[in-house]
């Protein structure tokens, strides 16, 4: 047995390593993660669009009554600059989010195996299973950076556009600015778990396929389809099954008292996901054949 191969099935003494290095091959991971042009783009990106939407409201607002049509909390924005955090999460939620985090979760195992480093990444005294923890939590990690790219982008471009204190929720009561802040903040983190299941999903999409960019369109591509599901009547029995039916649940928590039930169900939907094709990603990683 080769030393890739002893290392890669987790035998050995070497397929061991100290907690600091797991840490040290984590770090690394994020940095190489952050530092490839097509990521830079994706947070480009997200960063530019609650600009353009503030921007586009401000000019309307200048221009006079631009209607209610929109994402979420549109209409709220002139009147209190904060609730443009949870219009630009609204409107980035649906395709921009997922996309990224699908591309980056595409590219995790696929990536490293199209490129031919992911045989070098398994002759260092990791594992299979570490290398697959690590290469999650990057991806989860980058699913926090998204969405609070997003959101501090919304939150700068709020402040300097339009007015903000004392906010009224969704449910007619006020809430001071700190108590909203706060909001806007957990909206963010319920967004970014809410993308744990795109994240389970690409990974173990990664693990099928040898193609970097094969395995990105494919995550892709199946949050775009479950999308589309999810606006079928006809398909009820499915819907609250499918990972991004619960996404837009997060305005929930701008009500007083905030409505729980559906955030409930949102999460523990995102755990189940992950748990599903977390294992599946683990059995086909730790099995896979890796020659080159």
């Amino acid at each position: 047995m080769s030393r890739a191969d002893t290392a890669s099935t987790g035998g050995g003494a070497a397929a061991r390593p100290h907690p600091l290095w797991t840490l040290g091959l984590l770090r690394s991971e994020l940095r190489t993660t952050l530092r490839r042009w097509r990521a830079l783009v994706l947070l480009g990106v997200l960063a530019a669009v609650p600009v353009l939407i503030g921007v586009v409201v401000k000019v309307r607002a200048g221009g006079g009554p631009s209607g209610a049509a929109g994402p979420a909390f549109l209409g709220q924005v002139t009147g209190n600059g904060l609730f443009l955090v949870c219009t630009a999460l609204a409107a980035t939620l649906p395709f921009f989010l997922p996309m990224a985090v699908g591309v980056v979760a595409g590219d995790a195992i696929a990536g490293e195996a199209d490129a031919g480093t992911l045989r070098y990444l398994l002759v260092a005294p990791a594992g299979r299973t570490r290398l697959l923890l690590v290469k999650y939590a990057t991806v989860v990690a980058f699913c926090l950076l998204a969405t609070l790219v997003v959101a501090a982008s919304a939150l700068l471009t709020g402040v300097l556009l339009f007015p903000v204190g004392d906010l009224m929720t969704i449910s007619g009561t006020t809430i001071s600015f700190t108590d909203g802040l706060g909001r806007a903040l957990l909206i963010a983190l319920v967004v970014a778990a809410s993308l744990v299941g795109v994240a389970s999903l690409g990974l173990f999409v990664s693990t099928l396929t040898d193609s970097g960019i094969a395995a990105m369109a494919a995550t892709v591509g199946l949050v775009v389809t479950a999308q589309i599901l999810d606006q079928f009547p006809q398909l009820h029995a499915v819907r609250p099954y499918l990972f991004s039916h619960y996404w837009l649940s997060f305005a929930d928590l701008m009500r007083d008292p905030v409505y729980w039930p559906d955030l409930v169900r949102g999460l523990g939907l995102q755990a189940l996901y992950a748990a599903v094709f977390g294992s599946a990603a683990w059995a086909r990683f730790t099995t896979k054949d890796i020659s080159t």
